[in-house]
């Protein structure tokens, strides 16, 4: 197959300057990470929505530091050519640039992430400058955010109205200026990404904010139809994997109540004398 080449910052950005879309989708254990890689997939964010869809939380707000480090780990063992994202968890960063950095720090060093991601704009920026200060690339992560999505009022769209467009706006310059890698634009309208997308320099990779983001992410468990608790409008459901399995799962119950299973083919066996002598042996 030859060398593959890890897809690292100076690819990303030279994919936005030719307008080549990045393509992101999430994943957390070792088997999703070397499909989605084995697809050609540019990004892979080991997202803090694992708590939701791998875990059972009913929001991300739960899932710790210890659980992403985890998940990263597993991800990272299976990727031979993806850029690696670890997702920073709620109150993981959002004390001080200290608390931001060494969290940063043990996804990036002991993760082995090739770059780290945490939500907020403005208020956030700080963090990421001193995450990048300290030699750690960063996804910024605006619009609805939803470890703090009740403060936006829910899960609902962001930037709707001109004063909150001028916010989002603000949140993806300032993410930029303090050094962001890329900025994820969350449930906003098309138009508002588009014009961020070409208002800052960096690849905006959008999560329902329409075709012109420079990219796009899906959850993964969404794209696969292995999420059945809700689908956002946002989402496209490319595969039924759960109906699939269901079958699956139903077809080995009965096979094992009807005797079907094991069938020869599946089973070792001893030859007869032997089985005769161990009897005997046993006094049966």
């Amino acid at each position: 197959m030859g060398d593959i080449k890890k897809v690292m910052i100076p690819e990303l950005q030279a994919m936005k300057k030719e307008g080549r879309k990045i393509s992101m989708i999430t994943a957390y254990s070792f088997p999703q990470a070397q499909c989605v890689d084995e697809a050609g997939i540019d990004i892979i964010l080991v997202g803090d929505s694992l708590g939701m869809v791998e875990l059972g939380y009913r929001d991300t707000v739960p899932v710790t530091m210890d659980e992403m480090l985890s998940h990263t780990r597993a991800v990272v063992r299976a990727v031979k050519r993806a850029h690696v994202v670890g997702d920073l968890p709620f109150m993981s960063y959002n004390v001080s640039r200290e608390q931001a950095v060494t969290n940063a720090g043990i996804l990036y060093k002991d993760g082995g992430a090739d770059s780290v991601k945490l939500e907020g704009g403005q208020d956030m920026a700080p963090m990421v400058a001193a995450i990048v200060k300290a030699g750690i690339p960063v996804f910024g992560h605006i619009g609805l955010t939803p470890q703090t999505a009740n403060l936006l009022g829910g899960f609902k769209v962001q930037g709707k109205s001109l004063d909150q467009a001028k916010k989002v706006v603000d949140d993806a310059v300032a993410l930029e200026e303090a050094g962001a890698c890329a900025v994820v634009l969350e449930a906003i309208p098309r138009q508002l990404a588009a014009l961020i997308t070409e208002k800052i320099s960096i690849p905006t990779i959008g999560i329902g904010g329409g075709v012109d983001c420079d990219g796009q992410v899906l959850v993964f468990h969404d794209l696969v139809g292995l999420f059945r608790r809700f689908t956002p409008k946002f989402v496209k459901v490319y595969a039924d994997i759960f109906s699939a399995e269901l079958v699956a799962v139903k077809k080995y119950i009965g096979d094992v109540q009807g005797k079907k299973f094991p069938a020869e083919e599946h089973t070792f066996t001893m030859k007869e004398d032997a089985v005769a002598e161990l009897r005997k042996a046993l006094k049966m």
